[in-house]
């Protein structure tokens, strides 16, 4: 399965999020680590859904970066 993850930069490392997976979190030093993190959480999150036999969500948010003219 393929999920779209939010990767943000903070003051001290990164943070990441599953806009599908609600409540499934990481954070690291490096973005390399966060993405390792992050992996590693959705197989626990997913692991945790199937022990509770609850339906494992489908994919379906999609991420765009879309360009705007700001006036200055």
């Amino acid at each position: 399965m393929k999920y779209s993850v939010i990767i943000e930069k903070g003051n001290s490392g990164y943070g990441a999020f599953v806009p599908d997976l609600p409540g499934c979190i990481a954070a690291g030093e490096t973005k390399e680590e966060t993405i390792e993190l992050i992996k590693g959480a959705i197989e626990f999150h997913i692991e945790g859904l199937l022990d509770e036999h609850q339906p494992i969500p489908a994919a379906h948010c999609n991420i765009e970066m879309v360009d705007v003219a700001i006036a200055a």
